[in-house]
């Protein structure tokens, strides 16, 4: 005769073979975190890491937090003077954004705007102003994420290699913004 465990059984059952199984995975990482320390110093000893040669790596520059500041700064102040309600977003070579500044009363959408714009113009060491004839050419550029090609965004170099790049959006035309943004770039010179 088979006897069947009830749905209680069967789950304390179930849970004790858990912890079972947990109480011997735990005894067998115990164990090791136990281990003398001269084994695992071997143990460690025996993967070097690997250095690469001078010939495998580059340097790059960088804008620095304060640059970054005063540039957001001018280019706002800029906008001010003119009575535009912007916002300027400073992105560093990679894309990757170093600063955001929403100017009193910009709109709600220039935030984003404002940092697509500066992700733009350094990914292609251009303003986003010429960059929009290029869509004529090649439609499909507008499809790449976190791109956006309305005039306004600005590249910052250092000799000829883009480093930073400065978004401004919240004016009423890609013209106003662009102008303030290289305002801002303007202020690192």
């Amino acid at each position: 005769m088979k006897k069947t465990l009830s749905r209680r059984a069967r789950l304390a059952t179930g849970g004790a073979v858990l912890a079972a199984v947990a109480a011997g995975t735990f005894g067998t990482v115990a164990a090791n975190a136990s281990a003398p320390e001269a084994a695992q110093d071997s143990a460690v000893a025996a993967a070097p890491a690997a250095a690469a040669g001078k010939r495998d790596t580059t340097t790059s520059t960088h804008l620095t937090i304060d640059a970054a500041t005063e540039a957001a700064r001018a280019a706002l102040k800029a906008a001010e003077k003119e009575g535009q309600r912007v916002t300027v977003a400073v992105v560093d070579r990679n894309g990757n954004t170093i600063l955001t500044m929403r100017g009193d009363g910009a709109g709600p959408q220039s935030y984003e705007s404002a940092e697509k714009k500066a992700y733009t113009a350094v990914s292609w060491n251009a303003p986003t102003s010429e960059l929009e004839g290029r869509l004529e050419n090649a439609p499909n550029l507008k499809d790449i994420p976190g791109t956006l090609f309305l005039g306004g965004g600005v590249p910052v170099t250092a000799g000829k290699a883009p480093i930073a790049g400065i978004g401004v959006a919240g004016a009423p035309s890609g013209t106003l913004d662009e102008k303030f943004a290289r305002s801002g770039a303007a202020a690192l010179n």
